[in-house]
């Protein structure tokens, strides 16, 4: 005998002794079963003409071996010499062998059905699941046996089991019996089957995971199935992860992949992959899909939120189709093609790829049709879009967008736009009014709007809208007016001076109680761009309250108010410029006079020079500082003489005057930090001089124009050198003359150190050095006309030109 069916098939690595009842129960192989050649049981067997059977195949490869070696043919049992290769079935024998097969199968198959249980030894069932698997892969036809002896839940409830080895055998035998097998398909769909399978996804052992996919994969190639698998919560995207996971193997990643390509096939999963990153299936739909699919995937890509890599590529992939879908008949798909691509353009890499691929012109177009012909809702869409779009770096002074070749800043388009900013809703108002922020935000571009806004008179219409209820209406409006007040500054102070009230709602929002706001940092950064010099704003500001608002800010700011905000920063730096334009108008206005007195700003400008890392708060600080030390000489307590005796007028040297003790020595009078604004009261000198070591020469400039009023015409010059002597700010001062950074440091360092030199011992301390003599040289040659007088008189100081050579008239 050729022994049982089990010991001639791997079904295991179990020993035969664990599976003993198995053999009993199975009839005996008998010896013409077998094929002499393979050992095995025959399923086609052929008779030679010597009698001897075989497996068709095995004598077949005999024959073929004979005649490549170019042996006679033998007969491979007898070794006897054959006459001819023909070979006649054993029909008889075959059926013989199939009734056998089937009366075996018939009872192992009864006992695989006992074995699939939960209670059963562990290799009891992995020999149950390895014989299904082998009836199956045997003939396709089993799989119909399998199915009817109702296999399939039992191998299912495998999947619940203790043991890995068991879940992971479960998992193929299900791959193998679903294959080719529509009907097997069908069962796995009938309650949690597929559930249960998806949840295999997220095990931490990968053959399970690597299992799970492969059984998947056999089930997507059902479309009904399909539908079933991406409802499971989280199935699709655990198989989107596995595609683009680097820890899974790549039979894994590939097995995920083509179950995704199969779930394509419906709409509901299209979508889902969509919303998990996968969004190649949804955009080859609305390249290629009928009109209805391309409606329906444009209408889900509206509402998708995408990363902005993401958009880029949705720009690339089908930019051009939405744009030509928005330009349809069919509302619906207009409507949708807006929304997607309101989406899309919402970063500036991809809007700068519609406005490549002609988004601009039925973009214009639509937004200035008639209402009959796009709703209102659809027009503030394409507000939005545009208001995306101008963002991106491009030639829009070029690129023609009406009949007539006119571009997005010629004089009519910028006038239709302002046209429908003051006769629509606040919603587009809104967007128009973003799409004038991002066109004046380019220089090249700024010049064509101011240029339409001044000739059509709509910058009062602009400035109304500060005052508007709606946040972002307020803060885009503002916005705008900051990019124009560069180059409308005059007519945007006189528009704010108005008696609607702008500047005060102005000054409410800078005012507002509330952590450092986009909003706040806007409007603070419009009014500081006004013209510094406006006397009729500045008096406004006063008698509005505007001043202390600001001071009141600042404090709280420098006392550690939370800086959580990224707009802190503008906001501090807004702030402080507002506040340094009281400082010029001191000479004009008593009322400014006294808010510097009472608010000892003096003290505020000083501190704000510490301010490290905010260049710009230091700058305004300093020039402020220059500012309130030029009043100083002027609002100095002069001290009364008194008046001389009798003795006095007749006898000469009875006259002498009295010493007077106190007096300030640059301005010969009392003076004090918040009084007369004088900078000797305090560290404002020496925070001065720091700065002149400062890496940004604006800085720098600001410093040494503070520090040069101490030096200034109708002070003491000699008692101001002392100062900067003892400050050690000389040295600090020749250095910014020898380094020289820019034209305007270099004509405000020769005319401090021109008045230094008048000093002798530093006028000879100073001629022995070769940098200075070379620095004041060069000022001397290549200055403008006032640089090189005062470069001249200074050379003479260290006789590096003689007293009697003037060259330059004297002034």
């Amino acid at each position: 005998m050729a022994g049982s069916w089990d010991e001639s098939h791997e079904l295991g690595s179990q020993s035969d002794d664990s599976f003993q009842y198995e053999r009993q129960h199975i009839e005996p192989i008998y010896d013409a079963f077998i094929c002499p050649l393979t050992k095995q049981i025959m399923r086609d067997p052929v008779t030679l003409e010597n009698g001897q059977t075989f497996e068709r195949e095995a004598i077949e490869r005999w024959f073929n071996e004979c005649k490549e070696s170019g042996r006679k043919l033998l007969c491979p049992l007898t070794l006897r010499e054959l006459k001819t290769t023909d070979m006649n079935p054993s029909i008889a024998l075959r059926n013989t062998i199939e009734e056998w097969n089937a009366r075996n199968e018939a009872v192992q198959l009864d006992m695989a059905c006992k074995s699939l249980n939960p209670g059963c030894p562990e290799t009891d069932i992995l020999r149950a699941l390895k014989f299904v698997q082998h009836l199956c892969q045997k003939n396709l036809s089993n799989k119909h046996i399998i199915r009817n002896a109702d296999l399939i839940p039992m191998i299912v409830d495998m999947l619940k089991s203790s043991s890995r080895r068991v879940r992971c055998r479960a998992l193929e035998t299900l791959r193998i019996v679903v294959e080719d097998d529509d009907d097997n398909k069908e069962i796995m769909a009938e309650g949690d089957n597929v559930r249960t399978i998806v949840k295999f996804l997220s095990h931490e052992q990968s053959k399970e995971r690597e299992e799970a996919v492969s059984l998947l994969f056999e089930l997507s190639k059902s479309e009904a199935l399909c539908e079933k698998i991406g409802s499971v919560n989280g199935a699709i995207l655990i198989l989107v992860g596995m595609t683009s996971s680097k820890s899974e193997n790549l039979l894994t990643v590939e097995k995920a992949d083509k179950t995704l390509e199969n779930l394509e096939k419906n709409e509901t999963n299209v979508r889902q992959m969509a919303e998990n990153g996968r969004l190649q299936p949804l955009l080859a739909l609305l390249l290629e899909g009928s009109p209805e699919i391309k409606l329906s995937m444009a209408s889900y890509l509206g509402e998708l939120a995408l990363s902005n890599d993401v958009k880029v590529f949705v720009a690339r992939t089908v930019g051009s189709s939405l744009i030509n879908l928005m330009k349809s008949g069919n509302m619906q798909s207009r409507e949708a093609a807006l929304k997607a691509l309101n989406q899309v353009s919402s970063c500036e890499p991809s809007a700068k790829i519609l406005v490549d691929e002609g988004i601009l012109s039925p973009l214009v177009k639509d937004l200035f049709a008639g209402p009959n012909q796009l709703p209102m809702r659809l027009k503030e869409i394409c507000a939005t879009i545009l208001a995306n779009v101008v963002t991106s770096d491009c030639d829009f002074d070029s690129i023609p967008v009406g009949p007539n070749h006119q571009t997005l800043v010629s004089e009519d388009i910028i006038h239709n736009l302002l046209y429908l900013i003051s006769n629509t809703g606040p919603a587009i108002e809104c967007k128009l009014l973003q799409v004038l922020v991002g066109l004046t935000s380019s220089p090249i571009t700024l010049i064509g709007v101011v240029s339409a806004i001044k000739s059509s008179g709509a910058i009062n219409s602009l400035v109304q809208f500060i005052e508007a209820p709606q946040q972002d209406l307020r803060m885009a409006s503002i916005k705008l007016l900051q990019n124009l007040s560069q180059n409308m500054g005059q007519e945007l102070a006189s528009s704010l001076r108005g008696t609607a009230g702008q500047l005060s709602g102005l000054i409410k929002v800078i005012g507002e109680n509330i952590a450092s706001t986009e909003e706040q940092a806007a409007a603070v950064g419009l009014l500081a761009d006004l013209p510094e010099r406006d006397m009729g704003l500045t008096r406004q500001m006063l008698d509005e309250g505007a001043f202390e608002i600001v001071i009141s800010r600042i404090i709280k700011i420098r006392q550690g108010e939370p800086r959580r905000s990224r707009f802190v920063t503008p906001y501090l730096e807004g702030l402080v410029r507002v506040l340094s334009r009281i400082t010029f108008v001191l000479a004009d206005e008593p009322k400014a006079v006294s808010l510097c007195r009472d608010h000892d700003l003096a003290r505020i400008f000083t501190e704000l020079l510490q301010a490290n890392g905010l260049d710009n708060v230091q700058m305004v600080s300093a020039f402020a500082l220059e500012n309130l030390s030029q009043e100083s000489k002027n609002m100095t307590r002069l001290p009364e003489l008194p008046t001389p005796g009798f003795c006095a007028s007749i006898f000469p040297c009875f006259s002498k005057q009295p010493v007077m003790t106190g007096l300030c020595p640059v301005h010969r009078g009392t003076c004090s930090r918040t009084d007369t604004f004088c900078l000797l009261e305090g560290p404002a000198i020496a925070r001065l001089v720091a700065l002149l070591d400062h890496t940004n020469e604006k800085v720098v400039e600001a410093s040494l124009a503070a520090l040069s009023t101490l030096l200034d015409d109708g002070v003491n010059i000699e008692a101001g050198v002392a100062v900067l002597c003892d400050a050690e700010g000389i040295k600090p001062i020749f250095d910014v003359l020898v380094e020289k950074q820019t034209e305007a440091l270099g004509r405000r360092a020769v005319w401090v150190v021109e008045r230094l030199l008048r000093t002798e011992d530093i006028a000879y301390e100073v001629s022995g050095d070769p940098n200075v003599s070379t620095a004041l040289v060069n000022a001397f040659q290549h200055g403008d006309y006032r640089t090189r007088q005062i470069a001249e008189r200074a050379l003479k100081h260290v006789d590096k030109i003689p007293n009697f050579s003037g060259i330059f008239p004297p002034t």
